[in-house]
Parts: structure tokens; C-alpha cells; sequence
């Protein structure tokens, strides 16, 4: 709770405060105490909160009371606002969910067309970017993917920042065409320190940006920590992410279709939304499967929908470091993933020891690896099993400690 003095308003020590809150990961409620001393009309609430809005503008989604200690005034009020914040801290946002509200907010806003406009937004956003480095003096600065990561070392040149570049998927996809490939090759040159996903992403790059480079991990979503299901598993297939065409749930279908009349027990589960559901869906009826594959929609609890299925899929075309895989192993999920660039379900899977990897687009590898799994419990046991122990070295506080480490080193 961060107690405001009505009469005296907002003091530098507030703002202190709030900074050491955020930074511990608390959830905050702003409490505007002795609001019985204050001389009131029925804007003086209103005008109130528009100054704390405006003083702490990175707090916008806080709630704020009214209350008055000594006189037990509205007191009430502070724990339906503790309900409130407590269950916001405590959601967690799929990747597809913020990946639909991206996609979203980019066909609503798209880069201006190249008559002036482009040109003057770069320049004003590169010299914004660099008054914001001069003011605040960071230690470092850490962009991540495609042309933040160019800008973050333009914007630092002649500067005593550094500058950490993070490249999170396929990099001849991140920067697409010749011009750009070229601009980020030799850009990245000049950052003190860049990290991929995968081993296979740093081939795209020369000598010296490889012998800068590190490989860390994204760290597992806590939801997914000790959470593995012990008991007998459904005779379930189950697919996490977005519904497009790099998903590839096509692909899924078409093996699945396969193996439908061997296994009439066995269903599938897509969760999931985006641009191609409408096309899976008409997919699923032409091949008459409606009764036996289910698309599931978004979901807030991935982990509890999925943990007692039998087979986790993905089918993508492409992937960086794939969290809805990193995140099947920790249930102990049997995992069966496309070996797509850039490589990164090759680097969480031991093909046949703690995974399957099949070639991007082979509905009949997949159907075949998905036959390997239902015939022989023994050995999707073990690999689940193994997925679990591999798991753990995607803890966040390993993760963590190895960005810290690599940061403090620079």
C-alpha cells in the first residue's frame, strides 16, 4: 500500500517508494489517507486522481482510494482494491495472447508510408532514444529483436553505455532482405554483447559477432514449476500457440488423420486463436473429425488444461527458443516437435531421449512418431520422464543468474 498524505500531496519519498515496490514485484494500491482534512466539491476527487496519474504515470493500472485512518472513513474500500490487484498480479499472459494483441496493435498502427513520414519517425525516435540515454545514464542498454536491437547501438555510439543486442528467432527471418541483413551483420559489430537462442542462429553472423555472442535460455513460466502430473495419462494429443500459418497445425491435422481410425480412443486439443482458426476449423470438418479434434480457444491455465495429456505437438515452420515446448517438458509431457530453424527445439530435444524431432512439414514422420508414443508406453514414459529432469536447467533461477552473470561481466 502506498499511503499518500492528503494534505501535503505527493512527496519525492513516494515516489522512492513506489520505485523500490516495482522493483521487488509487488503488487501496489495507492491510499490517499486524511481525506476527511480536505475541502471538498465534487471535482476534488476527480482532480485528485488526475494528478496522481499524472505524477506516476507508469502506475496507470493502480487503484486508488480514499480513506481517513482516524476516523475509519472508507476504510472498506482498501480490501475490495486489494482483491483487485492481487488477482492482477497473479495473472499470467500467454505468448499467443500477447502475440494476437502485437499482431492487433500493428495492423491498427502500421509504419507510415515512405513519403517523409518513415524518415522524420526515425529521426525523431533515434534522437528521443538517445536524450533518454544521456538523462538516465544506464549501465546498459538491452534490446531485443530485429530493428530495436540496430537502434539501441546507433542511438549509444560515442556514449558510456553498453549495449546488449538479443536476437530471438531465426535471424534471416528477424531481418528480412538483403538491405537489412547486411545493416544488422555489420551493426552488430559494434554491440558489447549479443545473445541468441540457438547455436544454429550464430551462423548467420561473422567471426567477431560470434565470438561475442552467448546462448542463454528463456526462463520457464513459474505457473509450469512442480506442477507435473503423477497418475495415468489421457489418451490425449494436445498443441499450445497461436492459430497461423507458421504453426503449421496443418500439419498436426493431416498426421492426426492418420493415425484417427489405429487409435479411435486418442482426441486432440488445439489451444489457441488467430487469422487461420476459421481455415483449421473447415480443415477439421472436411476430414470429418469435429467429434474427435477440439479447438480449445485461449486459456489462462495452460498448465492445468495440459498436464495429464498424453502427447504435446509442435508443428511450427519456424522457432526461436519455443516456450510452450520448454513448457510441456516441465509437466512431463511427451514431446513431439518439427526440427525447424533456428534451432531451438533441436537444442531442448535429445531426439528419442527426451523428445521426437521430425522434418518441418512431414505429416507422415509426425504420424509416425505419434504411433511410436501410443504403442509403446514404456518408452513414452521414459521420455517423459527425461523431459522432465531436462526441464529444470530452465528454472528461473538458473536462467536468471546466467543473464545476470553475463550482464555483470560485460
Amino acid at each position: 500500500l502506498l499511503v499518500l498524505d492528503a494534505e501535503t500531496g505527493i512527496r519525492e519519498q513516494d515516489k522512492n517508494i513506489v520505485s523500490y515496490a516495482i522493483d521487488a514485484g509487488k503488487a501496489i494500491i495507492i491510499v490517499v489517507n486524511k481525506w476527511d482534512t480536505v475541502i471538498k466539491d465534487q471535482n476534488t476527487m476527480h482532480k485528485f486522481k488526475e494528478k496522481v496519474r499524472q505524477e506516476f504515470q507508469f502506475l496507470d493500472y493502480a487503484p486508488i482510494v480514499f480513506v481517513s485512518a482516524k476516523n475509519k472513513e472508507r476504510i472498506h474500500t482498501i480490501f475490495s482494491a486489494i482483491d483487485v490487484a492481487y488477482d492482477a498480479s497473479q495473472t499470467r499472459v500467454q505468448t499467443s495472447v500477447l502475440n494476437d494483441i502485437l499482431m492487433d496493435a500493428q495492423m491498427r498502427n502500421p509504419a507510415p508510408n515512405f513519403n517523409g513520414g518513415r524518415i522524420k519517425n526515425f529521426i525523431t525516435r533515434f534522437f528521443t532514444l538517445r536524450d533518454i540515454w544521456k538523462k538516465y545514464k544506464p549501465d546498459i542498454v538491452l534490446a531485443f529483436l530485429g530493428k530495436n536491437n540496430i537502434m539501441a547501438i546507433a542511438t549509444s555510439f560515442f556514449l558510456p553505455n553498453k549495449v546488449v543486442v538479443s536476437v530471438r528467432g531465426e535471424p534471416t527471418m528477424e531481418y528480412e532482405g538483403k538491405l537489412m541483413q547486411v545493416i544488422a551483420k555489420f551493426m552488430f559489430n559494434f554491440a558489447d554483447g549479443i545473445v541468441l537462442q540457438t547455436e544454429r542462429a550464430k551462423d548467420f553472423f561473422g567471426k567477431k559477432v560470434k565470438n561475442k555472442s552467448v546462448i542463454l535460455l528463456n526462463p520457464l513460466n513459474p505457473a509450469f514449476l512442480d506442477v507435473k502430473y503423477v497418475g495415468e495419462k489421457r489418451d490425449r494429443i494436445v498443441a499450445v500457440g497461436r492459430i497461423d500459418e507458421n504453426k503449421n497445425q496443418e500439419m498436426l491435422i493431416h498426421a492426426f488423420d492418420k493415425i484417427a481410425t489405429e487409435y479411435p480412443q486418442v482426441s486432440l486439443s488445439i489451444y489457441g486463436d488467430g487469422c487461420r482458426k476459421d481455415n483449421i476449423a473447415a480443415m477439421i470438418k472436411e476430414k470429418k473429425l469435429e467429434d474427435r479434434i477440439i479447438l480449445e480457444g485461449n486459456v489462462t491455465d495452460v498448465a492445468e488444461k495440459i498436464k495429464d495429456a498424453r502427447i504435446f505437438t509442435l508443428t511450427s515452420n519456424t522457432e526461436g527458443m519455443p516456450n510452450s515446448l520448454m513448457e510441456a517438458m516441465a509437466l512431463g509431457l511427451v514431446v513431439i516437435s518439427t526440427d525447424c530453424p533456428c534451432g531451438g527445439p533441436a537444442t531442448l530435444i535429445q531426439n528419442g531421449e527426451n523428445g521426437i524431432l521430425v522434418p518441418v512439414g512431414d505429416a507422415y514422420a509426425l504420424a509416425d512418431a505419434l504411433r511410436q508414443v501410443l504403442a509403446d508406453k514404456v518408452f513414452a514414459d521414459r521420455i517423459g520422464e527425461n523431459a522432465y529432469e531436462s526441464s529444470k536447467k530452465f528454472s528461473p533461477e538458473i536462467v536468471n543468474k546466467e543473464w545476470e552473470n553475463f550482464l555483470i561481466n560485460l
